[in-house]
């Protein structure tokens, strides 16, 4: 992503979280929209517009203003009708600003703080009114809240910086910061000026004349993982918002009845219109959506159905199901998609069409395909499972075929636990499809023909379109993810990055590797060697030619069966942290530098071997 497209996104994001955050006017949504501390031991509450009115907690708030006055630059009587004006125009009316109560485990507020000027920088985010209002609240609380604002702010918006500052002469507050892992990056020298009211301000000063007072400024820099490795890294794992948890609350409490399909309709319509396509509808999975779509296209017994080598089972099974027999084609190097050569090669007289898969959130080239298979007269269904957001010359994935089946199971870049989003452009394809979702159902009880039960739920709905509200946001993230790797083995010998083509933006749903086994490390050593460093990961697709099952045996694809027998998915959820990647390519390099001392190359293990066709 360039700098101008990753910058927008983060402003996008910030105004995005904070506004919906501070809309908040529900008791019954508050602590849905708030950040959990420590396991339980307390919350983040957004201050938002239901404490607006909240007599009793203003007054609360004047006197913890009163009573930590000196760490502020500016000081000035504080009575409670400015802290009401303050909390409305300095808080709520400020779209970079966000301040959340520390309340305890038994939801009182003891303290407050936030983040201010998220918009001021270079995606750099300042830590601001940290203030303990209670003395005598549970020990560490502050300390917890601390860590739980900065890994909130790091998981929803990626900021290139987190920083805060701080009065030099306030030690009690800079050995608190420092403990919590901020250091010093730099000082501003500060005049006391005194004005009109009894306001005291503190202002910089760059002339050389004596400073009255130092700000420090102090930068996050996270620790290291644990040498003892004691917390496994995991390969997935999805980020959930305030958006996602308030919109399946509403969901559970309201989705009945009358309004049994209303987050259902509403994540249709917005899904239909990020991906570009005149229709979409909500399935129990991706499977059930690529089954739907080559029933509605007429797919059935005698026909052959061309699928990449190289994916999992569910689009070649999806095929079997109509009656219709697949037919594997090799992939691409570069992509690991379908390879158009291949698919024109694979073409017979009983091909009705072709799944293209968007590997591991790499698009396929579907320009070429496209052209193909129209010059054919063969029908195209995009296996865009794991591709939300991926994009060829500009357009996303999911829109250049007859229909598409995304996938929201939750090892996704964007998920609902489980489901899938059938879409299309095609109204007769979308209607059939339809038809079919719910039993063949033509009204009343009556059923018109066979028909399967594939309908996402309204509560699953709600929690995918408050993904989809942040979808740029999770790809984003997802690349990001990427880019440390990139940096990690840069020009390590051993071991091949997969990256996106020069004709693709890819999500990079998945990192992956290839192993070399010429240099004396195969993907079974490497797996192990990273489960022994605390490092999880997930062998690629082994060629599904492979499987036993298929009614029509094939020879593996040349390039489908390299990659399945030597790929390797490294831990790349949305959610992972820059010391976390550093851990996992320092653990590959050690066990290349191993296998690199070890002497004569070794034979596969027999787990390695390709299997006989």
């Amino acid at each position: 992503m360039s700098t101008d497209r990753r910058r927008q996104v983060y402003d996008r994001a910030i105004r995005k979280e904070f506004s919906f955050l501070k809309s908040t006017d529900s008791i019954a949504h508050l602590h849905a929209h708030s950040i959990v501390i420590a396991d339980g031991d307390g919350l983040l509450v957004p201050l938002c517009e239901l404490h607006a009115d909240d007599a009793e907690l203003i007054a609360t708030l004047s006197e913890w203003r009163r009573e930590n006055s000196r760490a502020f630059p500016t000081q000035f009587p504080v009575t409670v009708e400015g802290t009401r004006r303050w909390l409305r125009a300095g808080v709520l009316g400020v779209e970079d600003r966000l301040l959340f109560l520390v309340c305890d485990r038994h939801g009182r507020p003891v303290g407050h703080l936030g983040f201010a000027n998220a918009l001021a920088g270079d995606c750099q985010i300042e830590i601001d009114n940290v203030v303990r209002g209670d003395k005598e609240a549970q020990p560490a609380l502050m300390s917890a809240a601390m860590q739980a604002l900065v890994a909130w702010g790091e998981e929803m918006f990626g900021p290139r910086e987190i920083h805060l500052r701080v009065f030099e002469d306030n030690e009690h507050a800079v050995t608190f910061y420092e403990r919590l892992g901020f250091v010093r990056v730099g000082a501003i020298a500060l005049r006391c000026e005194e004005r009109p009211g009894g306001v005291v301000a503190f202002v910089p000063i760059a002339d050389g004349r004596e400073a009255d007072r130092w700000f420090l400024c102090m930068t996050y820099v996270p620790a290291p993982s644990a040498a003892d490795h004691s917390e496994m890294i995991l390969t997935a794992g999805p980020s959930m918002s305030a958006r996602e948890a308030g919109y399946a609350l509403d969901a559970v409490r309201t989705g009945w009845n009358d309004r049994h399909a209303d987050y259902l309709k509403a994540f249709a319509e917005s899904f239909r219109e990020y991906v570009g396509t005149d229709y979409a509808l909500p399935t129990s999975s991706c499977t059930g959506a690529l089954h739907l779509s080559l029933l509605a296209l007429g797919i059935g017994p005698g026909d052959e159905v061309i699928v990449p080598d190289l994916t999992w089972v569910a689009t070649a099974n999806v095929v079997a199901y109509t009656g219709a027999t697949p037919v594997f084609a090799d992939v691409e190097e570069d992509s690991w998609c379908l390879h158009p050569a291949a698919f024109a090669a694979a073409i017979t007289p009983r091909t009705k069409a072709v799944m293209p898969v968007h590997m591991y959130g790499h698009p396929a080239r579907m320009d070429a395909i496209v052209e193909i298979a129209r010059r054919y007269g063969i029908r195209i269904v995009e296996d865009a499972a794991p591709s939300i957001g991926a994009e060829v010359a500009g357009r996303r994935t999911g829109g250049f075929g007859d229909a598409a089946g995304f996938s929201f199971q939750g090892a996704k870049l964007l998920v609902s636990g489980e489901g899938g989003m059938l879409v299309t452009d095609d109204a007769e394809v979308y209607e059939r499809a339809r038809y079919l979702w719910n039993f063949g159902h033509e009204g009343d009880f009556w059923i018109g023909e066979t028909g399967w039960k594939y309908k996402l739920s309204n509560v699953q709905a709600a929690i995918g379109l408050g993904q989809l509200e942040r979808v740029d946001e999770l790809v984003e993230a997802k690349r990001r993810v990427f880019d440390w790797y990139a940096e990690e083995l840069d020009g390590v010998a051993g071991v091949t990055l997969a990256r996106e083509a020069s004709w693709a933006r890819s999500i990079y749903w998945m990192t992956s590797i290839r192993v070399d086994p010429e240099f004396g490390l195969t993907r079974t050593e490497m797996r192990s060697a990273l489960r022994d460093a605390g490092v999880d990961s997930r062998p690629v697709f082994p060629a599904i030619s492979r499987y036993p099952m298929w009614s029509q045996r094939q020879e593996p694809g040349r390039v489908a069966d390299a990659i399945g027998s030597s790929g390797i998915n490294l831990p790349s959820g949305v959610r992972l942290r820059r010391h976390e990647v550093a851990r996992v390519g320092e653990a590959i390099r050690a066990a290349l530098r191993r296998a690199d001392t070890a002497g004569p190359l070794r034979a596969p293990h027999a787990a390695e071997r390709p299997a006989a066709a």
